[in-house]
């Protein structure tokens, strides 16, 4: 049986083979890489001579069939949309809408996404959907009304884009408006409006005020006269009521001079 220097690999040569062999094997393995792999947070799809499979592969190790099978993967985590948007509102106010929608691709439905819509999905489908909606809800309400009512507006958005884009096979997980802006010559005539409410309010309230103050004083007047005819009419009836109330007045003092028939300053007599 031969060797290796009956072969003529002598000495350092004899390895020669082994890395001739390893060398065609990386080539092998990197061009015909029977492995994919589906990383975090993403779903695979298979691919089989451009024929896209009817199920979405999970995260891990899976094979294909090289040359004639691949896999496209998608991220199906949690994806930010921050954009602004011009709409009309419903008294002919433009307005830029700043808004932040969150929203992922349902993992189950992966190869539907691609199938039916592709990997540039964002531009085909949730931005024309997400604005189309938000021109729909904006256009509903006058310009300063939105203002004080935008979590309604945004309630209402949200709600809406959840269904449609359920549709396309998206859960939207969040939305805000984070910004109205109308132009600077709408938003002064805003203020002074406001102003101008504010200031018939403080007015108003100062005259519902000065309202009550007179009220007031005149039920203390009506008051104080009725006690006192009350107290006329009983020192009229009882002349030792009046005496009562002189003594409830009296200093303790007698007068210093009496006239000839003057009435005495209290009648003593017992009768």
């Amino acid at each position: 049986m031969k060797n290796f220097e009956d072969l003529g690999y002598t000495g350092s040569n004899k390895l020669v083979p082994f890395t001739v062999i390893l060398v065609v094997l990386i080539v092998f393995v990197t061009l015909c890489n029977p492995i994919a792999i589906v990383g975090a947070g993403e779903r695979g799809v298979k691919v089989t001579l451009g024929k896209v499979s009817s199920e979405s592969y999970a995260e891990g190790v899976h094979f294909v069939t090289p040359f004639i099978q691949k896999m496209k993967n998608f991220d199906v985590r949690t994806q930010k949309v921050n954009r602004n948007t011009q709409v009309y509102t419903k008294d002919i106010q433009q307005a830029g809408i700043d808004y932040v929608l969150n929203y992922n691709i349902q993992p189950a439905n992966t190869y539907r996404v691609y199938r039916e819509i592709g990997t540039d999905y964002e531009q085909k489908v949730i931005s024309p959907i997400t604005e189309g909606t938000i021109k729909d809800v904006i256009g509903k309400w006058n310009a300063q009304d939105l203002v004080a009512n935008r979590e309604k507006a945004t309630a209402e958005i949200q709600e809406k884009l959840g269904i449609q884009l359920k549709s396309h096979f998206f859960d939207v997980t969040d939305f805000n408006i984070v910004g109205i802006n109308y132009s600077s010559t709408f938003e002064h005539a805003i203020e002074a409006k406001v102003t101008a409410e504010q200031e018939a309010l403080k007015a108003k309230n100062k005259t519902v005020q000065i309202e009550e103050e007179a009220k007031q004083k005149l039920i203390t007047a009506q008051a104080e006269a009725r006690s006192m005819s009350i107290r006329a009419n009983a020192l009229t009836q009882n002349r030792a009521l009046v005496q009562y109330e002189a003594v409830q007045k009296w200093d303790g003092k007698l007068p210093q001079y009496m006239m000839g028939n003057s009435v005495p300053f209290i009648n003593l007599s017992n009768k």
